[in-house]
């Protein structure tokens, strides 16, 4: 399954946002892939916009999985500070898919 969503970074901390994904620690991106999300991607507008593509089997699953790691925990306390309104803790507001070229 694909899933798309969208954030909201503020637009003062754009750089630094991107500079922190330059370098995304070793063990997140072990615990990102070892509860199911894979071809993760994010995509970031100058105005902040922040559009997140993901694969999982099931993404609630992935996302549990993932909320319990310790690893998780860190990470985002780190990143809340980034975000406008929702933040990836409080979940991701999902876009419908309407077209696919397979």
């Amino acid at each position: 399954m694909r899933y798309c969503f969208q954030l909201q970074v503020r637009p003062d901390r754009l750089a630094e946002y991107a500079e922190r994904h330059q370098a995304v620690w070793p063990e997140m991106q072990d615990a990102l892939r070892a509860t199911g999300w894979r071809n993760y991607s994010l995509f970031l507008r100058p105005d902040g916009l922040l559009i997140g593509y993901v694969e999982a089997d099931d993404l609630a699953a992935s996302q549990a999985a993932m909320e319990a790691t310790e690893v998780n925990t860190r990470w985002q306390a780190s990143m809340a500070e980034f975000f406008e309104g929702t933040t990836p803790t409080e979940g991701f507001p999902l876009l419908t898919e309407v077209f696919h070229l397979d």
